[in-house]
């Protein structure tokens, strides 16, 4: 295994990097992103629980090829330990999916070979992985109904404008009364919902291209993230969920060992926030030319106070790793918290919505049947 003395960071030299071998950069199979969290969770811990038992690498390998579910992580453990047998180390072997694995979990094996403990490394990704899939599912499980309640809304609003409300207006305009406004505005819109549908849907498909091309793609990224960023409420769950995610993966990093600089641009690109990677390629600069952690963080912005104390008392204690954990799990309680206050908001808001929608209809309907009734007799 080769070790490079340095490596350059906008031309600083920096931590020691690996040098990956040729074997490892092309594996036999695309698997693609097909990989499911909690199967790559299961591997990891599997893995270290054999290599604690001192069970060799290649053997717990084949157990765990063997005892898995998943055909797509069966062909990945299987060339992994073929990579093996090829003489590559097994950071290179797993190195060599980066679709399967991501950046984060390659860093922190890559920080085994620094400690040498790989089943502690491996234990600790699981463990990371077990936390993220749980956050995961909160969120969807938060999302579900408020969601579901909403596209109801939206069905049944079209259901009604289409099918029900234009019998109602060939009724009344065969009467020919004189009807009262909330109901001539109902007409109205029906007659627009059925008679200007097609160019409905033309401009809607125009303005969803138009965002496409100016927000779309990996070129768009930056300026997704940014109106993300200024949303109100949307904006400080996007923030809070950015920054517990770098909290999370960098403590990780910085307790398995990695390089600073280099876990710090791991970290960044974990959050998937093009704001968060492009500051924190200044705080990384920065850091590799000699200054501390704390500075440069509490000078790109993006962490509040509580955040900030905690990185201080890291630097100034040694327990950076610590105080990074601890924020994580504090930011973490505080994406809980916002979620579960952003559905309570939510729910409400679309229930009065619908309720306004059925009260104008039913007010419309009502008081053209008064408004006939009376101009009859």
């Amino acid at each position: 295994m080769e070790i490079s003395a340095t490596f350059e960071i906008d031309g600083v030299s920096a931590a020691p990097r690996r040098k990956k071998s040729k074997s490892a950069r092309k594996p036999m199979f695309s698997i693609g992103k097909t990989v499911k969290p909690d199967v790559i969770m299961a591997f990891s811990r599997q893995l270290a629980s054999f290599l604690e038992a001192g069970i060799s690498v290649l053997d717990g390998l084949e157990t765990v090829a063997q005892e898995t579910s998943s055909g797509p992580m069966r062909r990945v453990v299987g060339e992994i330990r073929m990579s093996i047998l090829r003489g590559t180390s097994f950071v290179d072997a797993v190195a060599a999916h980066p679709t399967v694995f991501p950046a984060y979990y390659r860093a922190m094996l890559v920080s085994a070979e620094y400690t040498g403990e790989l089943d502690t490394v491996l234990a600790q990704l699981a463990s990371y992985l077990e936390r993220d899939i749980a956050a995961r599912r909160q969120v969807r499980s938060a999302m579900t109904y408020p969601t579901v309640v909403f596209f109801v809304a939206i069905a049944a609003m079209i259901v009604m404008s289409v099918f029900v409300l234009p019998k109602f207006t060939g009724l009344y305009r065969s009467l020919g009364a004189d009807l009262p406004l909330p109901t001539r505005m109902l007409l109205g819109f029906t007659d627009f919902m059925t008679g200007y549908w097609p160019a409905l849907l033309s401009a809607v498909a125009l303005a969803a291209l138009i965002g496409y091309i100016v927000a779309g793609g990996a070129r768009g990224k930056g300026r997704r993230d940014l109106i993300a960023m200024n949303v109100p409420m949307v904006g400080t769950l996007f923030h809070l969920i950015s920054l517990e995610r770098f909290c999370r993966v960098l403590a990780a990093l910085a307790s398995a060992g990695v390089p600073l600089p280099e876990a710090i641009g791991v970290s960044a690109d974990s959050t998937n926030n093009s704001i968060f990677q492009a500051r924190m390629v200044i705080v990384r600069n920065t850091i590799v030319r000699g200054s501390g952690v704390y500075e440069p963080m509490a000078a790109s912005g993006l962490f509040p106070l509580a955040a900030r104390q905690m990185i201080q008392v890291g630097e100034r204690t040694g327990s950076l790793g610590s105080q990074l954990g601890k924020a994580a799990a504090f930011y973490e309680r505080e994406v809980t918290f916002s979620i579960k206050r952003a559905t309570e908001l939510f729910e409400p808001m679309v229930i009065l919505v619908v309720g306004l929608i059925v009260g104008f209809v039913a007010v419309a309907q009502v008081s053209a049947m008064y408004s006939i009734f009376g101009q009859v007799k």
